[in-house]
């Protein structure tokens, strides 16, 4: 089929907006195009609603920068959660993958990224100021000692030198600071972990070695 001439051009526009998506090429955006223009209008109005709320209303939590509804996370405004643990995670995927394992307790930091210079995303691009005062004010009111911080980061060069920044800027505090298990391959991403590898991860962490 010549994708360069389509019979509307509400299909071409359609097909150009699906084809934006990350991993979606123009052939699976014109099959997903005409799946929706089958679909009633109702399931696509609601279907667009969601996305332009997720948009528009979606909020970050002003602790963690995880994704929420309002002020706090759930996680966050969870007073069983250890917040003396910290789980820093580039993604909000991390977290929910981290969650799906049912072994952790404490809360997380989600810095929005890992340092790699190649594609131009440096320190100041991520929450990294913001890890480190929140875990500064964790040791002015607990002894560092009790607190924990869990590089949960991707074992490639990328993940492993935001890591190393990271430990540089927070271990004058005197925290611990500890890195999951290798039970995930080298550049292995959290979300392709299973639930339990993931899971004896967390459980078997490490101390951190620069």
């Amino acid at each position: 089929m010549n994708f360069d001439k389509y019979p509307s051009t509400l299909l071409r526009d359609a097909v150009e907006a699906i084809g934006a998506l990350p991993g979606v090429g123009r052939r699976s955006a014109l099959k997903l195009a005409l799946h929706l223009l089958r679909q009633p209008s109702e399931n696509v109005h609601h279907f667009t609603s969601a996305i332009n709320r997720l948009r528009d209303d979606a909020r970050y939590c002003s602790v963690c920068r995880m994704i929420a509804d309002g002020e706090l996370c759930g996680i966050c405004a969870d007073e069983k959660r250890d917040r003396r643990t910290i789980c820093v995670v580039e993604s909000v995927r991390d977290v929910m993958s981290i969650e799906n394992t049912r072994q952790y307790t404490g809360v997380y930091h989600v810095l929005g990224g890992i340092i790699s210079p190649i594609d131009g995303t440096g320190p100041s691009d991520l929450t990294i100021d913001a890890l480190t005062e929140r875990v500064a004010a964790l040791a002015s009111e607990y002894r560092p000692e009790d607190i924990e911080v869990i590089f949960a980061l991707s074992g490639d060069v990328e993940g492993e030198t935001t890591a190393f920044y990271i430990y540089r800027k927070i271990s004058p505090s005197g925290v611990r600071v500890s890195t999951l298990a290798r039970g995930l391959g080298f550049g292995d991403d959290l979300d392709y972990a299973d639930e339990l590898t993931l899971g004896r991860s967390i459980a078997n962490r490490q101390v951190f070695k620069p």
